[in-house]
């Protein structure tokens, strides 16, 4: 009987790391276009476009961009499996708390750490020249979103645990106000007994017994801090620049309520 269960156990696993490495394959821009960008030769035009923005356009133009990238992760977690039939209230719930944080995660994707670069868009741009921001505590959150995303590129995961992570970054049980606990903490512990076979497969300890997953799950708590740093920055944006309008989908998850979710969790 133990036999069975174990091969069971065996089998659920191998389904979640391929349904994960999957829904992370088709909701992500591909690593050879990524790769194919960094080498082409930077677009001088494209570079002057973007260091001619204001303040207020890089703002937005920002906003269109997490929120093409977020509308990707909501199909990501639709693809989680067990996600679905989670309550509608708890999938709603991970996603606004959550969203932000895979998209830190995903942004590790989209770094070349060697050279400081980072991948914009359509167009390479250097880090340091996309921290400048009127307030100092934008600037302060812009350069610490990039840190924490090189801190994961520089671990250099595999696109199946970057897809087991972010899994593990929505399911974090300690989110405030979720109602299915059991269900969710159920699903967080399949994906991270897959994350900890991949981690033991693919990579040694960092330094002295510290491992890579001791390392990425304690970096999850410092994503949290960076989602609420987001919202109160937004928060200071939409009182100074009322007149302007964000995507639907944008004003959804990011709202004043969340502000106070957070504030209260």
């Amino acid at each position: 009987m133990r036999a069975q269960i174990y091969i069971s156990e065996g089998d659920i696993s191998k389904v979640l790391v391929k349904s994960l490495a999957e829904a992370h394959a088709n909701t992500n821009p591909k690593l050879e276009y990524i790769h194919e960008m960094f080498r082409k030769p930077q677009d001088v035009s494209k570079l002057l476009y973007y260091n001619s923005m204001s303040y207020e356009e890089m703002w937005m133009d920002c906003a269109d961009k997490l929120t093409t990238m977020i509308q990707n992760i909501i199909e990501f977690a639709k693809l989680i499996p067990g996600f679905m039939k989670l309550s509608q209230d708890d999938q709603i719930l991970l996603l606004k708390s959550g969203s932000f944080e895979l998209a830190i995660v995903r942004l590790s994707r989209l770094i070349d750490v060697n050279r400081d670069h980072v991948l914009y868009g359509d167009v390479v741009l250097p880090i340091r020249e996309c921290v400048h921001a009127r307030d100092p505590r934008d600037a302060a959150l812009v350069a610490a979103i990039f840190d924490a995303a090189k801190t994961i590129a520089r671990l250099k995961l595999t696109e199946t645990e970057l897809a087991l992570y972010q899994s593990l970054v929505l399911l974090w049980p300690e989110r405030h106000g979720v109602r299915g606990n059991p269900e969710i903490q159920c699903l967080f512990n399949m994906s991270m007994a897959a994350m900890r076979l991949e981690i033991e497969a693919n990579h040694a300890p960092l330094k002295g017994d510290v491992t890579v997953l001791q390392t990425l799950v304690n970096n999850i708590p410092a994503f949290r801090e960076l989602s609420l740093m987001h919202l109160e920055a937004l928060h200071r944006f939409k009182m100074a620049h009322q007149s302007h309008v964000f995507p639907a989908l944008y004003k959804e998850l990011f709202s004043l309520d969340s502000v106070l979710d957070y504030t209260h969790g």
